[in-house]
Parts: C-alpha cells; structure tokens; sequence
C-alpha cells in the first residue's frame, strides 16, 4: 500500500489536534492518526513527584527512534501497536492502540519537524502558529479536564519548560513547513492540504 504521511506541527494548543480532526473527519476511513505524545518514554523507575519535574518538552523525552520504525511499518502495509502514556501518572501506559496502514497518515505534534529522520518521511509538513497568549489559555483548559492537572503546576510547567523548549526547539521548525496556518480553522490552508490528498488519492499511485 502506496500512502502519503503528514505531519502537523506547531506549539501547545496551537490549533494542531483542531486541523488534524479536520482532516480525519473529511477522509475518514482512508486516514490513520498517530500522536508523537504516545511516544514519550517510560519513567517507572522514577518516584512519582520526581517524574513530574521531568522537561517534557524536550526532543530527549521522547522515544522518536520507536515512531520512526513504526511510520515505516505502516507505509509497508503493516499494523503497528502504539504506545500510549498516563497523563496523570507521567508515565508511559501498559495498555498499547492497533494502528492499521491507511492511505493517509497524520502525524501530530509539537516536535514532528524537529527531528531529521521524520521530516525525511513526511510527505506534507504543516506548521500551525497561534498567539502564544491564546496558546496557554488552551493548554489550561485541557490539562485541567483532560489530564487531571492543577492550575497552578501547568503554569509552573509553562514557564520552566514549555515556553523556554517552545523558543527553542519548536518554532524555529517553521523553516521547514510547507503550509504555515495561523489557526486549525483556517480554511484557505486546510483546502490546500485537502486537495492535496484528493489527488494523491485520486490518482491510485
């Protein structure tokens, strides 16, 4: 199976995981979705207040050599278990998803184009860039009902790691986009990228 991998990247609450449902909910079934987040590593041989202090957002806390392997496991046809991780213990889960091949591979997250070996897989590779008030903002509101996390240490987290690896690692990536979008509801860039795929599609390659 011939299939067409994009990566979507950008900051914290950016607009990343808004375009990439988009994308999933217009093509359906002809899309598998991989998250770089499932990949980050295992920690339970640190105690639990220890694995909270951990830099997060740095490309070292991530297994990205494991989701290179299985990105291309899937562009040869095969299914791959991927990893899953425990918000609220900051370790990786026991539990593992069945991801199948598809003709169209999202990949979405914050560091997807600062690692070489992935960029080289990507077919497209979109940047989503928001105001980076608006971007804490959605951290807050998520980490709090999705991810059982107080105010006060997502804002400790934000300013320690988040914002300073941000600088640092993720918005220096735009370099390496071909579409940047101010926002996962921008229509104009996700026509572009939509139609894209129509014609890979299309064209049975």
């Amino acid at each position: 199976m011939n299939s067409i991998i994009i990566g979507i990247a950008g900051g914290t609450g950016s607009g990343k995981s808004t375009f990439t449902n988009r994308l999933k909910d217009l093509f359906q079934d002809q899309v598998s979705v991989i998250y770089h987040d499932n990949y980050y590593k295992a920690h339970d041989d640190i105690p639990f207040e220890e694995r909270k202090k951990l830099n997060y957002d740095h490309p070292d806390s991530l297994e990205t050599g494991l989701l290179v392997e299985h990105l291309k496991q899937l562009k040869a046809g095969h299914a791959i278990q991927c990893p899953t991780y425990n918000y609220s213990l900051h370790t990786r889960a026991k539990e593992t998803i069945t991801i199948e091949p598809k003709r169209v591979i999202l990949l979405e997250g914050i560091l997807v184009l600062c690692d070489k070996r992935l960029r080289e897989l990507l077919d497209i590779k979109i940047f989503v860039d928001a105001d980076a008030d608006e971007r804490i903002l959605r951290r807050i509101v998520r980490d709090t009902a999705e991810r059982g996390r107080d105010i006060e240490n997502i804002i400790d987290q934000y300013l320690s790691t988040v914002k300073p690896m941000h600088n640092l690692y993720v918005e220096p990536t735009k370099i390496y986009a071909d579409v940047i979008t101010n926002s996962g509801m921008n229509d104009v860039a996700f026509d572009l990228v939509s139609n894209k795929i129509r014609a890979f599609l299309a064209s049975g390659q």
